[in-house]
């Protein structure tokens, strides 16, 4: 009897510790899931509301593909007479390399300006009616007076001086380096032909003072003499290095 009691008493504490160490392993069970709810619950809370993780995120996604370059969009050539017209503009002023010295190109250069500047001035005495500086109005040979307001100082009701303006405005332009770099065969014989031009509208202007008016101009000689080395520089160019070459558009 007493042995069954014993026995039976060692059971019940046996299924009792087993019970309290179950109950044990539960609550630590439960206590760990508490402990590390929080902290997830934490981190995904501070990966949703930090500003800087996304800005990092975007900007890397960013910077990681490939970077495109904007397309670039290149008008078609124009077709038709206006194309045409344009291609054959480009092609007469085309610039290359002049056979011509740079010597050369820069004194026809200068000598055409200093005919502009006694072109603006003698046009500028006309209009006002000055005396030209430094000219005898004595009388004898030189006397610029007499022959600026002769009838001979018009052609057609033109003025001398603004025809004489006008052609050295033309002289500069076909006598700059950068038209002498032009090696059209065309702009060199307009070059050529300005000059004929010139020099010949010198003779008659040397006949009227010699011959009908009986004087000379000083100002006048002077521009007679500066279109009779650009007409030699001209011609010389002309025969050394040729009238360039003829090209023709497509």
């Amino acid at each position: 009897m007493t042995a069954s009691k014993s026995s039976r008493a060692r059971s019940a504490r046996a299924q009792a510790a087993a019970r309290s160490g179950t109950a044990a392993a539960g609550r630590a069970s439960r206590g760990g899931t508490a402990v590390k709810q929080p902290t997830g619950a934490k981190s995904a809370t501070a990966t949703k509301t930090s500003p800087a993780v996304r800005t990092a995120a975007n900007g890397a996604a960013r910077t990681s593909g490939p970077v495109q370059a904007p397309a670039v969009t290149t008008p078609a050539a124009p077709d038709g007479l206006l194309g045409k017209m344009r291609a054959g503009l480009a092609s007469v002023f085309s610039a290359g390399e002049s056979p011509v010295p740079l010597w050369l190109r820069l004194t026809t250069f200068l000598v055409a300006l200093a005919g502009l500047g006694v072109s603006i001035y003698l046009t500028i005495a006309h209009f006002t009616e000055a005396t030209l500086a430094g000219c005898n109005e004595t009388g004898g040979l030189v006397n610029c007076t007499k022959v600026t307001t002769s009838p001979q100082s018009y052609v057609f009701g033109i003025p001398v001086a603004v025809l004489g303006l006008a052609f050295y405005v033309f002289v500069v332009a076909i006598m700059s380096p950068w038209a002498w770099r032009v090696t059209r065969r065309e702009v060199n014989l307009l070059r050529i032909a300005a000059m004929i031009a010139g020099v010949g509208f010198v003779l008659y202007l040397l006949y009227a003072e010699l011959f009908i008016i009986g004087s000379i101009c000083l100002y006048c000689t002077s521009v007679h003499v500066l279109t009779f080395i650009l007409f030699v520089l001209t011609v010389f160019a002309a025969a050394t290095w040729g009238i360039g070459s003829r090209r023709f558009s497509s």
